[in-house]
């Protein structure tokens, strides 16, 4: 579970202390574009929220992957919540590394994902650096080890892939063999 980092503010400054927190609060307001059951934070795409030396309030956030078309849109949502809870002045960071993984993702946003009726993705254990280890092993052994997905629907593992890409490109394309329901299956990584 990803909790935004934020870098210590000095205990004195309470107006500072103040002005984070109600950052915080608006910033959890900021539902995902694609998926709007979620928030940013439980997404894991905030990385962090502090109040530079400049007395600029700085929110750091992190694609979901590269050139993920999301991002000006999330970036123009941020700065309307910040407008909203009259926070300025503001900057928006993006930070590409460590790079986002789906380990990032709260627990809270797996179980909205579910409900919303998309399976969320298991663990992929990456390191703190955000580093994986690539294994290559030929098509029907990574078949063989291939993650059950679990339907959000019904809860059965009787599911099948339909396709590589669902409605965005973070997501593969399911169907339930039970319930025979489709729904996407955000992939991790």
């Amino acid at each position: 579970m990803n909790a935004v980092a934020d870098r210590p503010v000095s205990l004195g400054d309470t107006g500072a202390i103040d002005r984070l927190e109600r950052a915080r609060t608006a910033l959890e307001t900021v539902p995902d574009p694609e998926i709007p059951v979620v928030s940013i934070r439980e997404l894991g795409i905030l990385r962090g929220v502090t109040v530079a030396a400049d007395a600029v309030l700085e929110v750091e956030i992190t694609p979901t992957y590269s050139g993920c078309p999301a991002m000006s849109q999330i970036a123009e949502d941020i700065g309307a919540a910040l407008d909203a809870a009259a926070l300025g002045p503001w900057r928006i960071r993006t930070s590409l590394s460590p790079a986002w993984t789906t380990d990032w993702i709260t627990e809270e946003g797996r179980n909205k994902l579910r409900t919303y009726g998309i399976a969320p993705p298991g663990r992929c254990h990456a390191s703190a650096a955000g580093e994986r280890t690539i294994r290559f092993v030929p098509r029907a052994a990574a078949a063989a080890r291939r993650e059950t997905v679990a339907c959000p629907r019904c809860g059965s593992v009787h599911t099948e892939v339909l396709a590589q890409f669902g409605s965005t490109a973070c997501k593969a394309l399911y169907r339930c063999i039970d319930c025979r329901e489709p729904f996407d299956y955000f992939k991790p990584y």
